[in-house]
């Protein structure tokens, strides 16, 4: 069935805050499948509108939304900022926490690096350690093996010694 453009758009107006009706609910109230009003609801998320999922508040928001909402309040001063959120539904305090997020989140790739840096350090230096350590054992073991070689010839050419080692 072909929806009006109208129908469409006042539909799509109940997913937004501050109502940010289910789609279950959205889809019995409206009498238009989930199927329908999900992919109404991708499609306009494509062209880029901020169309949270149904959930109560903005703890449903996905990350995409709340960067979209930073994005958006980014060059709002505190009056617009303030409309911004009555208008969805939302606190400017949580629009400064998502924007620090998104800050922390860029300077995630240079700390990564430095915690991947700093552990590769110390696997090289454990490495180091095990190698030192296995070539003693091994200089060890090659002496107590000539060791015994040499005691075996002794033993071949002279015979056991007395006192009883065999």
């Amino acid at each position: 069935m072909a929806y009006s453009s109208e129908r469409k758009a006042s539909v799509i107006a109940k997913m937004l805050p501050p109502h940010n009706m289910p789609l279950q609910r959205l889809s019995q109230e409206e009498g238009i499948s989930i199927g329908t009003l999900s992919r109404w609801r991708a499609e306009a998320r494509a062209r880029g509108q901020l169309l949270p999922d149904g959930q109560a508040g903005p703890e449903g928001w996905t990350a995409r939304d709340k960067f979209a909402a930073v994005i958006e309040t980014a060059a709002m001063n505190e009056a617009e900022l303030s409309e911004y959120c009555r208008s969805r539904g939302l606190y400017p305090e949580q629009i400064r926490v998502w924007r620090e997020a998104c800050e922390r989140a860029n300077d995630w790739d240079r700390a990564a690096s430095r915690q991947i840096a700093r552990e590769t350090k110390d696997a090289q230096q454990r490495i180091r350690d095990l190698e030192r350590e296995l070539a003693r054992k091994e200089k060890a073991l090659a002496e107590a093996a000539a060791l015994m070689v040499l005691r075996k010839k002794a033993h071949a050419i002279w015979g056991p010694r007395e006192g009883g080692d065999e």
